[in-house]
């Protein structure tokens, strides 16, 4: 039956994977709010400790690697969201692929699932796709090959605030006013905004079936990727961008390129860029049929800029690409450092403010916000680990002003936080060991004392003479930094009490 907009929803319930990503965090607030009972299997619950719909959610701890655990979350579930995809590469990627996603196909037809939803890549026939596009076209037969149901949304590039996708675009339209591109640059491209995106996926949960296709999604507004960068540059008030097209495909040569200038890492880049090697264009809109569009008609491409340019102005990023990262081993507890080479460069320092303020600051570290010690020679570390494939200082922050659990800081990613004591930030720059920094805040006296730990663990000789070549550096740096933070409340405290005076 096709659904319209006065079909009445029944509730389902459903399983989300992929919920700490950067669709799968947003589908689930739509799906609570439309009624159904939602669980969500991650890997790290910690990763989901902060967001907003914790508390509302059932959640399941495990990988779907583990067929067993996932047919039991999947039991007396109606819907389930398979909303799983590695920019990992290497030997045996799609395989690995391939076979999780035949582990949630029959951990799914066993406990009796009726539906499964797959958000795939839109594509043309008849071509040899890039690795990941082929990964994801193979994903979605997997599911269409099965005893469930299954709906495989295709969509091209994702605009949204925080999307890997449109960070791509808004950095490389802001680098250069006239910008050399590979012959790619001219390939049809045919967009769609997140909040459409989301819309497809919950509305899927209310369809009667069975359907068990493809669907391809998007705006229906088809330009080039020049035409998408330059369309950008217009809505965002920057001076009209030339993009010369070179007759050179180039993939991995832009996906470098891509790396350097934008947030995206090199491994992520290059895939991205094989993706755009051709036209990503609707062959049909029989969704039509199905889902009606969107109260309004779907989202233009210069309004889904526009959208997400206003989120990221208002601090409303509701999720990122970044923080979609994968968890690493986190900080050793003190007594596990017996035997092993630890390199601690600690700093305190007092000053008359309250705790509060001075953890107003912490929380607010880096981004746009900076530092607080010597801006040069952060940027340079940062293009220094652009150059080797790193994630550099071009990622940011999601938020202005708070921080979750697994949120990216730049080249952090906030390992721990005790909101008004405790910040611990966990290094992905690209370094011969494993880093942390810790910014804590207690109160002394009538005031506070402010305490700044770097933790590095080296590996190997190259380990220990790292750490002696930053020496000098964070000399400079760290005594600063501690003295700086502390200022910065200061002034919080001074503007405070200027508004309040008459």
């Amino acid at each position: 039956m096709t659904e319209t907009s006065s079909t009445p929803r029944t509730p389902r319930t459903v399983l989300v994977t992929g919920a700490t990503g950067y669709i799968g965090g947003r589908l689930v607030p739509k799906l609570l709010e439309a009624g159904h009972t939602v669980k969500v299997l991650v890997r790290s619950p910690d990763k989901i400790a902060g967001v907003p719909w914790r508390d509302d959610v059932e959640v399941v701890e495990s990988s779907l690697d583990d067929g067993g655990a996932l047919r039991k979350a999947l039991d007396g579930v109606d819907v389930f969201y398979y909303l799983v995809h590695s920019m990992a590469a290497g030997s045996g990627f799609e395989a690995k692929e391939q076979a999780m996603a035949r582990t949630a196909a029959e951990a799914a037809a066993a406990a009796g699932v009726g539906r499964i939803v797959y958000l795939g890549g839109l594509h043309p026939t008849g071509v040899e796709l890039s690795t990941h596009m082929r990964s994801r076209e193979a994903v979605g037969k997997v599911f269409l090959d099965s005893p469930v149901d299954a709906i495989v949304f295709q969509a091209g590039v994702v605009i949204g605030s925080g999307s890997a996708s449109f960070e791509m675009i808004r950095h490389l339209s802001e680098t250069l006013p006239l910008m050399p591109a590979p012959s790619w640059v001219r390939n049809r491209i045919e967009a769609i905004a997140v909040r459409d995106v989301l819309y497809y996926l919950v509305s899927a949960a209310s369809l009667d079936g069975p359907i068990n296709r493809t669907f391809d999604i998007g705006c229906r507004q088809v330009l080039t990727y020049a035409g998408m960068m330059k369309e950008y540059a217009a809505e965002a008030g920057l001076p009209y961008r030339v993009v010369l097209a070179l007759p050179v495909p180039a993939p991995k040569l832009a996906g470098m390129w891509v790396a350097l200038t934008t947030p995206i890492p090199l491994s992520m880049a290059v895939p991205l860029v094989q993706s755009l090697q051709h036209d990503a264009v609707s062959d049909e809109h029989d969704i039509d049929q199905y889902i009606p569009q969107p109260d309004g008609g779907l989202t233009t491409y210069r309004t889904a800029v526009a959208l997400a340019l206003g989120k990221e102005r208002d601090g409303q990023v509701q999720t990122t690409w970044a923080n979609a990262g994968a968890a690493s081993d986190p900080l050793p507890s003190d007594p596990e450092w017996a035997g092993h080479k630890v390199y601690i460069d600690e700093r305190t320092f007092h000053g008359d403010v309250d705790p509060a303020h001075v953890w107003t600051v912490i929380e607010g570290i880096g981004g746009r916000n900076g530092w607080y010690s010597l801006p040069l020679a952060w940027q340079v570390r940062g293009w220094l680990d652009k150059l080797t494939g790193g994630a550099g200082l071009l990622r940011g922050r999601r938020h202005p002003h708070t921080l979750a659990t697994g949120e990216v800081v730049d080249w952090w990613r906030v390992e721990r936080i005790d909101r008004g004591k405790l910040l611990r930030l966990r290094a992905e720059m690209r370094a011969p060991g494993r880093a942390w920094l810790e910014l804590s805040v207690e109160p002394d006296g009538t005031g506070s004392r402010y305490r700044q730990r770097a933790i590095f663990f080296p590996k190997g000789l190259s380990g220990r003479l790292y750490w002696l070549a930053v020496l000098p550096f964070h000399s400079l740096i760290f005594p600063a930094m501690a003295r700086n933070i502390t200022t910065a409340a200061q002034k919080i405290v001074d503007a405070e009490h200027a508004e309040q005076s008459p």
